[in-house]
């Protein structure tokens, strides 16, 4: 799948950040508390050191918004790892020793986050840092060989911030992953929303100017024809226009001053009183003027009058109304069939796409008024929405939607980041913390107490995984149990340890208490526990002051190196949560925008020219005729081609119902037509209604709108319905043989046509595809 990778690359980029200034801060920390602990003859060397270390994390502060070559990023950290551990023979003493470490443990674990994407650089620097410091450790005491547990310690550190790594980057890719699939779920139901509403548009389109046009010009003769040329070329203009991506916004007053009130004998006078300007999104806009120009043209047409009176205004609440009323015959809304498209379509169906109404009040013999209403203020668009298509308004729970995905990406990176915390907490306490609990079981006082406390903080980080290994989340109860056990733990080694043995290899507790806080808190705000971390630390202190006030290297190795790194993980993973699972949200969001956009494009592009494709065989030759003189109305073959073209045209208006019969609801469309064209028709149905393909369904009724079409007195059409087959046959009286009469033109329906004088009977038959073993039909 062509997911986003948004909340990937952010968790990346965070990572890489977090490293580079956590270990910029340990390096200017420690660093100078190092330079302020030696002696006056080792300052100015210790210098020349330091400071070009503390330049070169300068640079790559910088490199993280100016990006620099990578060789030289690794060169400059690799830079930082030898200057600092070729300091500790330099500043020498047990202050120099501490410095130094925690340093080159701060760099070498978090190289692994700097170069996550590229772990060979990230070892490299890990095995430099070990060698430096196991270097440092000879020049400073050339007599005794390096301490293999800090190196050791050093070993299983790196490791552990490298699978911290993997995982929380595997778990922001589940992230992406899910997202990703539930965009294209999304994506899918908005392109298809999406294209029927560029359907119902197109349709309404057709409606309004070439089916007019055409069912005109069938219907009369001996008119003034001045008006059809520049109505044509207008036609064909609209029926060309490529949909797109409408932005900004139009004012609706302008636009209904636009509005044509028809021409001679056709034509309407409007009263106008608008309250503009009315600025409002351009789908909306011309979605009422397209439903007033249609109404306008229904006034010409039915009501029997020739003025209207046509009203706009924005209410209180900035909903838009738009007003058009006429004192003519009337009618009764409800008695119009659902084929009829101008009120449906044109009127009410334009404004439900723009998530608006439309409303048609009539009865008999009193006028009618049609009202359009949008309310501005509901359809504000969110940040981030972006431009919108014309009629086509982003879905309102995009918001929603959105903050649905930040859920699912901080929800996946909180359970990585705990899991990596349950990590770090089961392999150190079982193999670092365990070797220093046996090897220094005669320091305790009493031993007892201390393996207590081991026994005790496994079996709260056992109780924590049996939750998350399983997906769930650890309850608040449990949360609230296992956090006083492990203060238990801290205050347990501070007061059963010697008070000059805290914070040494002695003490197995002081670094680690704070990882098992951890993943019982990640889901909390870091204040909460940065208050952990402080009752631990004031427990220990408490345990040191009571017995004497602890040495400045004691404190520094206390608070720096092991809380200091801990309290900033706990920042990282606040920020990861708060800030870069909205911004990947965003990103997300922002990406399935663009993706969304391109394929509503794309798909109504097509949609496009497949329906031009259909309109170029028989509508548009005859709108270029009548457009430029070349065919005239006043010509009966001319008028009999418009009859034709407008009953295709009912019958593609009528697919898109929704009723129990569509074939049968066609094949009225068409029936429709020719009764306006004063035709007499008889309509006979046989047999009970089945399922058609709608493809199948327009080369059926096809030859009725064409027979229909061409006939001017009688006809007859008859549907048959059998569980094998189905026949839709018309026999025409006084039928005009000519350009447009029906032919077999799809393999799966046979057409058979006879003519007998001015009497045309054609029948289209399809048979039911062959039904598999042990299937039934409806009909049985």
């Amino acid at each position: 799948m062509d997911g986003s990778r948004a909340g990937e690359r952010l968790v990346i980029g965070t990572l890489e950040r977090y490293g580079v200034w956590l270990r910029s801060t340990v390096v200017c920390l420690c660093g100078a508390l190092g330079v302020v602990s030696a002696d006056r003859a080792e300052i100015v060397p210790a210098m020349s050191l330091l400071v070009p270390a503390l330049l070169a994390c300068g640079v790559r502060l910088y490199a993280l918004r100016r990006p620099l070559p990578a060789a030289l990023l690794w060169t400059l950290d690799a830079a930082v790892l030898v200057l600092t551990g070729l300091s500790q023979p330099v500043l020498g003493g047990d202050g120099a020793d501490v410095m130094v470490e925690a340093i080159v443990d701060i760099s070498v674990i978090t190289s692994q986050h700097e170069w996550g994407t590229r772990p060979a650089a990230g070892a490299a620097l890990a095995v430099l840092g070990i060698a430096v410091c196991a270097l440092g450790d000879v020049l400073s005491s050339p007599t005794h060989s390096p301490e293999l547990i800090p190196l050791v310690r050093m070993v299983v550190e790196v490791g552990l911030s490298r699978g911290a790594y993997l995982m929380v980057r595997a778990r922001a890719r589940a992230a992406d992953r899910a997202a990703a699939a539930r965009a294209a779920s999304r994506r899918e139901a908005e392109v298809a929303a999406a294209r029927r509403a560029a359907e119902r548009e197109y349709l309404a389109t057709l409606h309004d100017t070439a089916s007019a046009t055409l069912l005109m010009v069938s219907q009369g003769d001996g008119r003034d024809w001045s008006w059809l040329p520049p109505r044509a070329r207008q036609d064909l203009e609209a029926l060309s226009a490529v949909p797109g991506f409408e932005t900004g916004n139009v004012d609706l007053a302008a636009l209904l001053d636009c509005v044509p009130e028809g021409e001679g004998q056709a034509r309407v006078q409007l009263k106008t009183h608008i309250d503009g300007p009315l600025v409002i999104p351009s789908g909306p806009g011309l979605a009422m003027f397209n439903g007033v120009r249609e109404a306008v043209t229904n006034v010409a047409r039915h009501a029997g009058v020739r003025e209207a009176e046509l009203r706009a205004w924005t209410e209180e609440d900035g909903t838009v109304v738009v007003e058009l009323s006429d004192a003519g015959r009337g009618f009764d809304p409800e008695s119009v069939p659902a084929r009829r498209r101008g009120i449906s379509g044109s009127i009410i169906g334009r404004m439900h796409a723009v998530s608006g109404s439309a409303s048609v009040t009539s009865h008999p013999d009193t006028g009618t008024l049609v009202q359009w209403r949008w309310q501005g203020r509901a359809q504000a668009p969110q940040a981030g929405d972006g431009a919108q298509m014309t009629g086509i308004q982003r879905p309102p729970r995009a918001q929603a939607q959105h903050t649905a995905v930040v859920r699912l990406i901080r929800g996946q990176l909180l359970y990585g980041a705990q899991l990596a915390a349950l990590l770090i907490s089961l392999v150190s306490q079982f193999t670092v913390s365990l070797r220093q609990l046996m090897a220094y079981q005669d320091v305790y006082r009493p031993a007892w107490a201390q393996t207590a406390a081991f026994v005790c903080l496994a079996a709260v980080a056992v109780n924590g995984a049996a939750y998350l290994l399983r997906g769930r989340q650890i309850p608040s109860r449990v949360r609230w149990w296992s956090l006083g056990a492990v203060l238990t733990v801290s205050a347990t080694g501070a007061f059963t340890l010697p008070p000059e043995r805290l914070a040494g290899p002695e003490d197995w507790v002081f670094g680690l208490v704070g990882w098992h806080a951890l993943f019982l808190l990640a889901d909390l705000r870091v204040g909460v526990f940065a208050a952990f971390l402080g009752a631990h630390v004031g427990l220990n202190a408490t345990a040191v002051f009571l017995s004497g006030a602890p040495a400045a290297v004691e404190s520094a190795a206390m608070g720096i190196s092991v809380c200091g790194f801990q309290l900033s993980v706990g920042v990282l993973l606040t920020h990861l949560l708060h800030g870069t699972a909205p911004a990947a949200g965003t990103a997300a969001a922002q990406e399935e925008e663009l993706r969304t956009r391109e394929r509503i494009h794309e798909d109504m592009q097509r949609d496009h020219k497949e329906r031009y494709r259909t309109l170029m065989a028989t509508t548009v030759p005859l709108l270029v005729g009548l457009g430029h003189g070349v065919l005239s109305p006043h010509d009966e073959d001319v008028r009999l081609r418009c009859g034709v073209e407008a009953a295709r045209m009912r019958r593609l208006f009528a697919e898109g119902d929704a009723v129990l019969d569509p074939l049968l609801n066609e094949v009225r469309a068409c029936v429709e037509v020719a009764e306006h064209q004063g035709v007499t028709v008889s309509l006979a149905v046989r047999g009970r209604p089945g399922e058609v393909p709608v493809e199948v369904r327009r080369e059926l009724v096809d030859p009725v709108a064409v027979i229909l079409g061409r006939t001017r007195s009688t006809a007859r059409v008859t549907v048959v319905w059998t569980p094998r087959a189905v026949r839709v046959s018309v026999i025409g009286e006084d039928c005009t043989d000519g350009p447009g009469t029906p032919e077999a033109t799809d393999a799966k329906v046979s057409v058979a046509r006879t003519t007998r004088g001015r009497s045309v009977w054609v029948e289209a038959d399809w048979k039911r595809p062959d039904r598999r073993p042990g299937e039934l039909s409806r009909h049985e």
